[in-house]
Order: structure tokens, then C-alpha cells, then sequence
């Protein structure tokens, strides 16, 4: 059974497509897009019916709560409920992209953002694969894909601190090596100080993008107080976009305050991440009509414990063809 759900989680990834096109990034294009990411376009879906869900359950102390069944969930897309048809609670291998801010406000930053990398991979499965993009005035791709965590930690060890923050051109090109990646379950890991000044793709677009890739978003965003220095429109911005990314992903948002609870709070993303159920259905609307789907998770009362609350993705976008 164990062999059949990989092979199922592996054809199906997470019930959305990835794309076999070209994989044009930032770092060569002249001027802005004038090709948006378009939630109808049929090159970023499969043909499947087959959606999956990672779900971590907290309890009223922020703990995670692990041992459940599929009897303690119930499933519900555009608010009609949906069978389960399948159930793990496996630590399956991650594709992990780490959009890593490199801008000239990081400076000092930079030691304890290297230490929180280095502490989020302690936690990693031997079959994770992580891949590494870098960015200031523009992304680039310093790391594809890889098993060897030593590669990324590595490169990590040389960047300096100089320009602008393109923050979304940085995760743009995330999502373009979420194509690439070899497992099913996908998160992206972003470290930033602040919000986006020089960017050539919109937040729409980017949004649009990370919702296609099926990918959990978690971000770190290392937000200085607003008597430290003179801060941009955009950095104030900033918390709310990261927000708005890691909430519409099932992934979470952090503001670290304190340099020194970085690395902590980066191991407990990685734990949250060995900590997700899988629950899978086959839409009961079987429009292929490639719009958005909602998706809620409620939790069954089960019996010696508190009130459960699930963390989980809001949705997302039906076949097309």
C-alpha cells in the first residue's frame, strides 16, 4: 500500500501540473512581462482528479499533534464534503527551495541567516533535495536541485550584501525550479529583511505562480524596528506581502525582531514539515472548468484532547482540459 501512495503522490503532485516549457527567469529578461502567470493556462496542469492536501494539526499550545486517523478529518471543496480516499502520515521526501535575500540592508544579518539555513537542514530527510536562489537587484540561481545540503551551505558561506531587494523576482524563479523538483510534497523557505523595491514581476503574478506550483510557502521576514533606521514604503509593506503568500499556501509566516530566534524558528518549520498528514480526494465537480477551488479541513473531536486546529492550502485550480 505504502509503494502504491508514493506512486500515487509522485503522478499526482499534490493534484497540479508542472510545467515541461521553457524556464525563462529574471535574470534575462530586458522588461517587464507582458505575459502574466495565467490561471487558465492548460501547459501548468495535468489531467487528473486526484487532489492532495498537506494538513499539520496544532493543539491550543501551538504543538503539533501527531497519531491521528483519517476518521478525525473531514474534507470539503467550495463547502461540499468529499470522501477520503487516502490517508498518510508518512515523513515523505520535500523539494525545498531557499530564496535567500542577499541586499545591501542584510549586512550583518547575513551570519545568523546562513546559521538558520544550516539549522532547517539538520532536521531534513536523507532523500530531501534543496536548491538555492539568491537575490538583490536580480535572482540568481546559485544552487539547482540537490541532495547534498553541504552544496547549498556552502555557497551560503561567500555571498556578501550589496543593492536592491527583488524579492519577487527571487521567488518568481523559485517557482520555475519548483518544476524540476523530484518529489511530490514542495516547500519554499524565504529569508528577507524587507519588502520588494526592484522587481519586475507583480505580486499577482508571483501569487498566481507559487498556487500553480502546489508549493507551501514559509518566510522569514527580519523586520527591524521602526526607530532603527529609515525604512521604505516597501519594507513596510513587506510583512503583510509574505503574509498574504505563506497563508494562500497552507505555509506560515514568521517577523523575527530578534536575530538570535531566526535559527530556532527555522527548525521549527522543518519540524512542522516531518509533521504533515497527506489526505487525498477526487472531487465530487468534475467541471474542468480551470477555476480556483476552495478547500477547507475541519477537525472531529477526538476524545482526551483540546480543540484541534488545522494548517493547511485554501485551494486550488482545476483542470483546465
Amino acid at each position: 500500500m505504502r509503494a502504491v501512495l508514493c506512486a500515487t503522490l509522485v503522478a499526482c503532485s499534490f493534484g497540479l501540473g508542472q510545467s515541461t516549457g521553457p524556464d525563462i527567469t529574471p535574470r534575462v529578461r530586458e522588461k517587464k512581462s507582458a505575459d502574466p502567470v495565467d490561471p487558465k493556462r492548460p501547459d501548468i496542469r495535468i489531467d487528473t482528479t486526484l487532489v492532495l492536501i498537506p494538513v499539520a494539526v496544532l493543539d491550543p499550545l501551538r504543538k503539533f499533534v501527531t497519531d491521528l486517523d483519517k476518521e478525525n478529518f473531514q474534507l470539503f471543496e467550495d463547502k461540499v464534503a468529499q470522501p477520503i480516499l487516502s490517508f498518510s502520515a508518512e515523513d515523505a521526501p520535500l523539494s525545498i527551495c531557499i530564496v535567500f535575500d542577499t541586499s545591501g540592508s542584510m549586512g550583518e544579518k547575513l551570519r545568523m541567516s546562513r546559521r538558520a539555513v544550516a539549522q532547517f537542514m539538520k532536521v531534513a530527510n536523507p532523500q530531501d533535495e534543496f536548491c538555492l536562489v539568491t537575490f538583490n537587484n536580480r535572482p540568481e540561481l546559485v544552487e539547482p536541485f540537490t541532495t547534498l545540503t553541504e552544496q547549498v551551505q556552502n555557497h551560503l558561506t561567500f555571498v556578501g550584501s550589496k543593492g536592491s531587494t527583488a524579492l519577487l523576482d527571487g521567488v518568481y524563479m523559485a517557482m520555475n525550479q519548483m518544476r524540476k523538483a523530484r518529489n511530490p510534497r514542495k516547500a519554499l523557505l524565504i529569508i528577507s529583511d524587507g519588502g520588494d523595491n526592484a522587481s519586475r514581476y507583480t505580486e499577482t503574478e508571483v501569487k498566481n505562480a507559487v498556487v500553480e506550483s502546489d508549493t507551501q510557502v514559509y518566510a522569514f521576514g527580519i523586520f527591524e524596528s521602526l526607530n532603527s533606521r529609515a525604512r521604505t514604503p516597501e519594507e513596510f509593506s513587506g510583512p503583510d506581502m509574505l503574509n498574504r503568500l505563506a497563508h494562500l499556501t497552507g505555509g506560515r509566516s514568521f517577523g523575527i525582531g530578534n536575530l538570535a530566534e531566526l535559527p530556532d524558528a527555522a527548525e521549527k518549520v522543518a519540524i512542522e514539515l516531518r509533521n504533515q498528514y497527506v489526505l487525498g480526494y477526487s472531487p465530487s465537480n468534475k467541471t474542468r472548468d480551470g477555476k480556483y477551488r476552495r478547500v477547507e479541513v475541519k477537525m472531529n473531536h477526538v476524545k482526551g484532547l483540546p480543540k484541534l486546529t488545522p494548517v493547511y492550502r485554501t485551494g486550488y485550480y482545476a483542470p483546465l482540459q
